[in-house]
């Protein structure tokens, strides 16, 4: 099939747009924080005086967070019970709305970041569209496409998700690893827009690789969920000890328990995708290559990626094992996905290396 590459160069200039669109997201969103952080900070010496002046009430919830006990973590108790109520109240005021409806004062920075991000991804979207139809095929047979429609994905999946939640608190997050993702495309994997490799041109290249970019999606935005829980947990332990706590602008974020359980539910529907993925990769390398499994360093990446969110999904509904521990494995699971796509793909010889670099 003839590539067309004037339609090609189009895509890489909307591909730069988007991107830039993207950073005046990521400003906004910033923009955003900092404004609250800087309107909450005038009532931290207020919170400190109330804190000081509860010793009843923080004896009662250094009991209830219960940090000796080693199977209850941070943020949730034993098998993920939670926060006694005595605990609960000790933190209201100090998190936002665990249910994530969008309530409070109005936000006008955050409203044109969205904006902003909607408008990003619209371009982002055309130039995603414009290469598959400049290649005459579906945009992933690469790791520039990988990674450009992984951040279109990403993007997508939060933008839905706003439509239920108040997520605005993770949008600086988000945005920045859509421009980090957007960058490394267009710096570290420039590929000219080209026809696929014999050994893609399978209709198993649309189910594979489709599923797994969706799966990146969610655990991408998972990633940053676990990224802000760690944070407000810590802040949480300093309010239950009567310190300061510091961070004001975590005011904004809800409890450490909140962003875990939301985060467990999209990291269960991330690892359904990765288990079809696993499983599509494997019918596939049977039909190119007659065997479902020959252990090459990409199919074991993308098995030791199954393993660690499998064990995520085991420990936190089985072992207990909720707050700071269930944060570290949905952290290390996604380390092993850009260790997989970066280091495996470009530093490992292997039948999967025809990923364009």
């Amino acid at each position: 099939m003839t590539v067309n590459e004037t339609l090609g160069a189009w895509s890489e200039l909307f591909m730069l747009l988007a991107a830039m669109t993207y950073l005046v997201s990521f400003v906004a969103f910033a923009w955003d924080m900092a404004a609250h952080s800087k309107a909450l900070r005038g009532t931290a010496e207020a919170e400190e005086r109330e804190l000081v002046g509860a010793a009843a009430a923080r004896a009662g919830a250094q009991d209830a967070a219960e940090p000796a006990d080693p199977r209850a973590g941070h943020g949730a108790g034993h098998r993920g019970r939670g926060y006694r109520t005595d605990a609960r109240s000790a933190l209201a005021g100090h998190v936002a709305d665990e249910q994530m409806r969008y309530t409070g004062e109005r936000r006008p920075a955050a409203r044109v970041a969205v904006a902003v991000m909607v408008l990003a991804f619209l371009v982002h979207a055309a130039a995603v569209l414009s290469r598959a139809f400049a290649a005459g095929r579906v945009p992933w047979g690469n790791m520039y496409e990988f990674c450009t429609t992984g951040a279109l994905v990403v993007a997508g999946v939060y933008l839905l998700a706003l439509l239920a939640r108040d997520l605005r608190f993770v949008g600086t997050l988000v945005s920045g690893l859509v421009v980090i993702m957007l960058c490394a495309a267009t710096i570290g994997f420039p590929t000219p827009v080209g026809p696929l490799q014999p050994a893609l041109q399978s209709w198993w290249l649309v189910i594979h690789v489709s599923i797994a970019v969706a799966a990146s999606g969610v655990f991408t935005i998972t990633f940053a969920m676990a990224v802000l829980q760690l944070l407000q947990a810590r802040r949480e332990r300093a309010i239950l000890a009567g310190q300061a706590p510091g961070m004001d602008v975590l005011r904004m974020v809800p409890s450490a328990q909140a962003l875990e359980n939301l985060s467990f539910r999209l990291n269960a529907v991330g690892f359904a995708f990765w288990t079809f993925t696993l499983a599509a990769g494997a019918i596939w390398a049977e039909q190119a290559w007659g065997r479902y499994w020959g252990w090459d360093t990409k199919e074991v990446w993308t098995f030791v990626i199954w393993v660690v969110y499998a064990a995520y999904m085991h420990a936190r509904a089985t072992r207990g094992w909720t707050g700071t521990r269930s944060a570290w494995l949905s952290i290390a699971g996604y380390l092993c996905i850009i260790f997989n796509f970066t280091v495996v793909n470009t530093l490992f010889a292997g039948l999967h290396s025809y990923a364009g670099v």
